[in-house]
């Protein structure tokens, strides 16, 4: 072994100090990442692989550099929770990367030596990458059928893999599974587990909106099918309640109304409550159904509904979203006609009720 793992050897110390310096050109966003406690525990950690790929190298052990990168990898999510585990793998191949190259201009390695480090460091490039995707997940989503379908999903939204994600939902659909069941048990299922996720402190929340992003694009390439659906001339108006951003749900409920053969018109988010009641007024609904992620705006969801049930006796409401799951049965206590978790479950009964005792805005 050429380079011995003397950590004040002048030698050693010039390459830690230049892979540091380096990684921080290439990255300048790393400036606004690391303040100087994390830059000096970053330069730590440049001398801390380096000594690890050294030992490696020595007893040609390419597992001893595998695990310990995975072991620095999961360490550093950990310690740094402001920052997604994506980009932490990606400041992490950029350093083996710059490690990589600087090595190899080195003389201070042989050129057997050089061939090994090369292989070790694209070795802990990739077992990093593969790191990303390696977060527990909650056993009510490994519950139920399509499973492997979520994780890949799922797997996919955490490696930013947008691409493998649309891939992965067409060959759901291409397989045979139908849209409403890709919605109820692949794609919702898995934004459920974000925000899991996010909860643990496993993912930002810059990678939850990221996921969003990515799953409502995935919806979109779906409807073109879902408005050649048979028409039943029946009408939904749906929303979200005050400035409630958590709007994913909702929509999975109108595309799957639509699919169902409703018209639907979704209006989206942060509306006032004179708007939605002229929004009912003009589409004359079946069916309001109406969504509340945060509890805060149940007291906002109350009122409009108390408006609406005043304006419209006869329109049939419904109410769901997470922030009903926080409450003792609320729902009950106010005048709407149907609670449910499930788009399956509350388009059964949008149909049964309109087809049995009609109702609506118009009445």
């Amino acid at each position: 072994m050429s380079l011995l793992t003397n950590y004040t050897d002048p030698s050693f110390i010039k390459i830690a100090q230049y892979v540091f310096k380096e990684q921080f050109k290439m990255d300048p966003q790393l400036y606004e990442e690391m303040n100087e406690r994390r830059q000096k525990a970053m330069y730590d950690d440049v001398v801390y692989n380096i000594s690890f790929l050294m030992t490696a190298i020595q007893f040609e052990d390419k597992d001893i550099f595998e695990h310990y990168a995975v072991w620095l990898y999961e360490l550093l999510t950990h310690l740094m929770p402001d920052l997604d585990r994506d980009r932490i793998m990606q400041q992490m191949i950029d350093h083996y990367m710059i490690l990589s190259k600087t090595l190899m201009m080195t003389d201070l390695l042989t050129d057997s030596e050089k061939e090994l480090a090369q292989a070790y460091l694209k070795a802990a490039s990739e077992v990093t990458r593969a790191a990303v995707t390696n977060v527990a997940v909650s056993t009510s989503f490994e519950e139920g059928p399509f499973y492997e379908y979520r994780r890949d999903y799922l797997d996919a939204l955490l490696c930013s893999d947008i691409e493998r994600a649309h891939e992965l939902i067409q060959n759901a659909y291409h397989d045979g599974i139908s849209i409403p069941i890709i919605y109820e048990s692949i794609l919702k299922k898995t934004m459920h587990e974000i925000g899991v996720l996010w909860h643990q402190n496993d993912i930002t929340v810059d990678r939850e909106h990221f996921a969003t992003s990515v799953t409502q694009n995935v919806m979109a390439k779906f409807y073109d099918d879902i408005f050649q659906m048979p028409r039943k001339n029946h009408t939904l108006v749906s929303c979200t309640i005050g400035d409630e951003l958590h709007e994913l749900g909702i929509r999975m409920l109108s595309d799957l109304f639509e699919y169902d053969g409703w018209d639907t018109f979704y209006l989206g988010s942060s509306l006032s409550q004179d708007s939605i009641l002229s929004a009912i007024d003009t589409h004359k609904p079946d069916v309001l159904a109406l969504s509340v992620t945060m509890p805060p705006y149940l007291g906002i969801c109350e009122a409009v509904i108390n408006q609406v049930r005043t304006k419209y006796p006869t329109l049939n409401i419904a109410v769901g979203g997470q922030a009903f799951s926080y409450t003792d049965r609320l729902w009950e206590r106010w005048p709407v006609d149907f609670y449910s978790t499930d788009a399956r479950t509350t388009i059964a009964w949008a149909n049964d009720s309109v087809d049995d005792v009609g109702g609506g805005a118009s009445e």
